[in-house]
Order: C-alpha cells, then structure tokens, then sequence
C-alpha cells in the first residue's frame, strides 16, 4: 500500500521558517521524483519544487527561489522542504506527490501518488 506521511506544517510569522517532510512506502522511491505542490484558497494548485530521487536534479518555483530548499534521504524515502523567509503569500495547503515522469519545470507531470497535505500559516 503507498502512503505518505506529510509533517512539518504549521503557523509561523512571516520572515519565520519551516521544515516540511515526506516519508514515503509502498513503492520503489528510487524510481521517482517527488514533488511539493501547494493550494490556496481560491488558487489553482502550484508545483512548488520537486526532485528526483535517481539523480538529485531539482526544479524551484521563481516564487520561492533562493528562499525553499527541497532535499531528499533515499535511505529514508524521505524528501524535506526547508521554508526560509516564509510570506504571508506562501500560506496554503502543501502536499507531496511522486511521478514517474522526472523533473519537469512547473514540476509537471503525472503524478501517481498524493500525500493528504499539511496546513502552513504565515502570519503577517
């Protein structure tokens, strides 16, 4: 059975910062690249960055370039999101998904496998 467990959400000032994990199971993670998308209220969903698990290529949103860092532990099927100098404008719903499609820009894909999501809040 695949499963994500998502944790590392929160409440945080702006200018604050936050660590987001995926642990993942129930598939072969060497195979895929994960991705962090995020969901406002009232906004489409964004692919905010992904990584693959194979070769460590990465892809950034221009909105959180210089400021999110994605990283993966593969011993751990596991990918972080570090969130430094979080806005208020980043505040949505994040989740992680997993493709067999690579890293694309935008983080496009198709993507096999949703994680639930994990709430962040930064307050102005």
């Amino acid at each position: 059975e695949v499963q994500f467990v998502e944790s590392g959400g929160g409440l945080v000032q702006a200018g604050g910062s936050l660590r987001l994990s995926c642990a993942a199971s129930g598939f072969t993670f060497d195979d895929y690249a994960i991705g962090w998308f995020r969901q406002a209220p009232g906004k489409e969903r964004e692919g905010v960055s992904c990584i693959s698990s194979s070769d460590g290529g990465t892809f950034y949103a221009d909105s959180v370039k210089g400021r999110f860092t994605i990283s993966s532990d593969n011993a751990k099927n596991t990918v972080y999101l570090q969130m430094n100098s979080l806005k208020p404008e980043d505040t949505a719903v994040y989740y992680c998904a997993a493709t067999q499609s690579g890293v694309v820009a935008g983080c496009r894909g198709l993507y096999d496998y949703w994680g639930q999501g994990t709430q962040v809040t930064v307050s102005s």
